[in-house]
């Protein structure tokens, strides 16, 4: 089959060996789920690996849970080592765990903004770093990284998380030209608000709630079509693509307007305490 537009071919899925991080539940359960449906060969990575375990036997299939910490070089290697190891190698990896602590900028824990900047920043830095040379050496591959609408948008609340993600997007423009003519391709998917544990009690703005199947077919449909930028909603891009040429003082308001206040919308509210306790004293 064709990708619409293009004279390229779109990427089978099944058979594919892919690699998702983050995988034990939410978006990057979903995404393993959606996989493996369609016949790919999915290794589940977490940090809590019984859960990972756990989450692979559920699914059936062709699918195995790990342990991975994306924080630890040496985590990470041995996760990659040991997917190559029992499927052969890996022909996509999902850069998926994340972890985000939500409220005023000045009463932001430091740890919070610490584990925020090591699991998805550098987590992502680090999964490009050791997949990607391996795949260039075979002439293919792809890396997927599951990124949000925060990297181009700073929700008020969500600064810190922001900026990490801004930081995923222009590392992964920089990589994506260095890479370019070797064979492995870079995606990025920028969903807005996803029905999650990581977005707990948190606003929508002026998009409805997405559920996590909604990324997970962004992901299979970037695999198959090797697209860069994936907006969920797909109307997004084009809005805020059009905001950007706007005077300051307009884009403000327009902002304003679209962009949801997650200090308002968690102020006075206990239901993330669950979540971001742990981020706290990480």
């Amino acid at each position: 089959m064709r990708i619409p537009g293009s004279s390229r071919p779109e990427v089978p899925v099944a058979g594919s060996v892919v690699a998702v991080t983050g995988a034990a539940r939410g978006i990057g359960l979903a995404i393993a789920d959606a996989l493996a449906v369609r016949g790919a060969r999915v290794a589940i990575g977490d940090v809590d690996a019984d859960s990972a375990i756990a989450a692979a036997a559920a699914l059936g299939g062709e699918v195995r849970g790990y342990a991975l910490d994306v924080t630890d070089d040496d985590s990470f290697a041995s996760f990659l080592d040991a997917v190559a190891a029992d499927f052969g190698p890996v022909d996509v990896l999902v850069n998926n765990a994340g972890v985000m602590w939500v409220g005023p900028f000045d009463a932001e824990p430091a740890a919070a903004a610490e584990r925020m900047v090591a699991v998805n920043l550098l987590g992502v830095i680090r999964g490009v770093r050791l997949a990607a040379p391996i795949m260039r050496a075979r002439g293919r591959g792809q890396i997927v990284t599951v990124a949000s609408a925060a990297s181009r948008l700073a929700p008020p609340g969500e600064s810190t998380y922001a900026a990490t993600k801004h930081g995923v997007l222009g590392y992964l423009t920089g990589v994506r030209e260095e890479l370019r003519g070797s064979g492995v391709t870079l995606s990025v998917v920028m969903p807005t608000v996803v029905d999650t544990e990581l977005a707990a009690g948190t606003a929508t703005g002026s998009v409805g709630m997405l559920q996590p199947g909604d990324v997970a077919d962004a992901v299979v449909s970037a695999m198959q079509n090797r697209t860069f930028q994936v907006w969920v909603p797909k109307r997004v891009g084009p809005l805020v693509g059009l905001t950007g040429v706007l005077p300051q003082w307009l884009r403000d308001r327009v902002m304003r307007l679209a962009v949801p206040n997650q200090v308002v919308a968690v102020a006075g509210s206990s239901r993330r305490d669950g979540y971001q306790k742990p981020l706290s004293s990480a």
